[in-house]
């Protein structure tokens, strides 16, 4: 599989997982809250930190009501809502720079064409599509058209939607493309997490894979890692109780940093496919091992029988799989009770 380099990192079936703090819209229409935010996903660990860039109006009409998860907001609806989280371009623009101060890359999701290109104009890496936005070609057009990587969140979608949306990519010369599982819950019960469905999206697509997770807690995106997730997008929080409609879904910091750390731990684990005898095997193999030892005192020339032999711990004799090769076998030396029989006792 092709390996797709994200800034200065390659994502790839042999590369870390790339860790995104989903911001989204956690900071509440405040720049100095965004930035706080910012700092936070660095020190926990994250490779990048994502936002939302849109403009509430090209998104939703004015009376459109919340899903049951957004009725966390205050407003009445989705629009008055969307209206209190819009960032401007220029404070966008002013974020971009304090990531590139930090040494953590920005991400946004654009939600409109205008969103787009202020996007692309202002340097990102690469676009986040939200699953929602899967089935819509316009936006889909505008960002494949910029030829920069694509991170396609999957939630919500068939197979067949999904090949159609990449198929449309392709056909902009656009090959640089991430598939995110996704299920679209907020929060997504355990039980309609399907995360087998990574392995389905690999095998269809032949697209390097990855997980955008809205369960509680750190288990499932580490999971996720396990079973061949390279990207792993979760939603991130100075504080859950804070009014907003996706914070009570998110990870506070110091709990994506136990993400983090416990993704690298895993990612530690897979180890390099071939089987070995580790350094911290090898230093155990003579005490775990068994060998063949003497169990009684045993006098030179004295043959080798069932009942003067034990198979005990250290592993300092001859492997007990050799045992019918040794009995009947004479010794050549006297042996003490315990003392192991080596290849070199034998007549």
């Amino acid at each position: 599989m092709v390996k797709i380099r994200i800034g200065d990192k390659l994502v790839g079936e042999d590369e870390r997982c790339f860790i995104i703090a989903e911001a989204g819209v956690n900071h509440n229409g405040s720049v100095e809250l965004a930035k706080k935010l910012i700092d936070a996903a660095k020190n926990a660990g994250a490779d990048a930190v994502k936002f939302q860039t849109f403009k509430a109006e090209e998104i939703v009409t004015l009376r459109s009501k919340k899903a049951d998860y957004q009725n966390r907001a205050k407003e009445k609806t989705q629009y008055d809502m969307l209206s209190a989280l819009e960032l401007s371009f220029d404070e966008f623009q002013e974020l971009k720079k304090y990531c590139d101060n930090k040494d953590i890359e920005f991400i946004s999701t654009p939600y409109d064409i205008k969103s787009v290109e202020f996007l692309n104009q202002l340097g990102v890496n690469r676009f986040k599509v939200a699953s929602a936005d899967l089935i819509n070609r316009p936006l889909i057009e505008a960002i494949a058209k910029t030829k920069k990587q694509i991170i396609l969140s999957t939630g919500m979608a068939t197979l067949g939607e999904i090949e159609r949306t990449i198929s449309l990519i392709n056909d902009f010369g656009n090959k640089d493309i991430i598939l995110l599982h996704c299920t679209a819950g907020y929060p997504t019960p355990y039980d309609q997490v399907n995360m087998n469905v990574l392995h389905t999206l690999k095998k269809a697509f032949g697209l390097t894979v990855g997980y955008s997770d809205h369960t509680l807690g750190i288990e499932i995106p580490i999971m996720a890692v396990s079973m061949g997730a390279k990207v792993i997008e979760k939603h991130f929080t100075l504080d859950r109780r804070m009014e907003g409609p996706d914070h009570f879904i998110s990870l506070e910091p110091n709990e994506f940093k136990k993400m983090v750390e416990a993704i690298r731990n895993v990612e530690k684990a897979f180890g390099n496919r071939k089987k070995q005898i580790t350094n911290e095997e090898k230093k155990n193999i003579f005490f775990m091992r068994r060998s063949i030892h003497a169990s009684k005192d045993m006098e030179q020339g004295e043959m080798i029988k069932k009942n003067n032999i034990k198979i005990t711990r250290p592993f300092d004799g001859i492997e007990p799989w050799f045992l019918n090769i040794i009995l009947g076998k004479k010794i050549k030396v006297k042996l003490k009770k315990d003392d192991p029989i080596k290849w070199a006792d034998l007549l």
